[in-house]
């Protein structure tokens, strides 16, 4: 079901300049129609962010293919991402052989997405609480990827990060945020890079934006 429309994302993505082929190939076998709320199936392989209810949002496909191209998660790769959503990102992760830990905020998206992770058999760890403070349990991560706007990076997603790491992070106001690539050199020292410039659901926790 939808094969046709998966290939014409994937074409689009490859000719918006996606080169990994492995993440072009997890795009193939993500079905994006069941991460999106029925009244929205027909509008699933589209480029475009779409509505899940309780005011968030599934991640424009080029925004979620670019960003899992920044991180370049290898197989058994253990990854930390902040806002699950519906899980598609962490889907792809998944299939590109991720060990997938997901940390989302709201109680009914959380329940929502266990039930399909279950559904579908993927074996992704998921937690419902503040993504600002991560998930030490499990620390350090290979790579952690956080689906939502912050006003600066967290300290504990640094502190969380193997050394090597990196961290894909969109940082800035409410309304417009710059991509961050924050590469761990060390305990104390790391390297970015920016892409500008993207809009994304505020980031919201102790580290983030704060709930009104």
């Amino acid at each position: 079901m939808y094969e046709t429309e998966r290939e014409e994302l994937v074409n689009n993505l490859r000719q918006r300049g996606i080169k990994n082929e492995r993440v072009l190939s997890a795009f193939l076998k993500v079905h994006r129609h069941l991460f999106v709320p029925d009244i929205m199936i027909h509008n699933a392989y589209l480029d475009v962010a779409l509505p899940i209810g309780q005011g968030q949002t599934i991640s424009q496909p080029y925004t979620v293919a670019l960003m899992t191209e920044l991180l370049d998660p290898q197989p058994n790769h253990k990854i930390l991402e902040i806002g699950t959503g519906s899980g598609f990102q962490a889907a792809i992760l998944y299939e590109l052989g991720a060990k997938v830990f997901t940390i989302e905020r709201n109680f009914e998206l959380y329940n929502q997405t266990v039930k399909l992770f279950e559904k579908l058999n993927y074996k992704i760890a998921t937690r419902c609480s503040d993504g600002t403070i991560g998930w030490s349990d499990f620390a350090p991560y290979d790579g952690i990827i956080v689906t939502a706007g912050s006003p600066s990076i967290p300290e504990n997603f640094k502190k969380q990060l193997k050394v090597g790491g990196k961290l894909i992070i969109p940082v800035g106001d409410k309304l417009n945020q710059v991509m961050k690539i924050v590469t761990k050199i060390s305990d104390d020292k790391f390297s970015i890079e920016e892409i500008s410039s993207f809009a994304f659901v505020p980031l919201i926790g102790q580290d983030g934006w704060k709930e009104k």
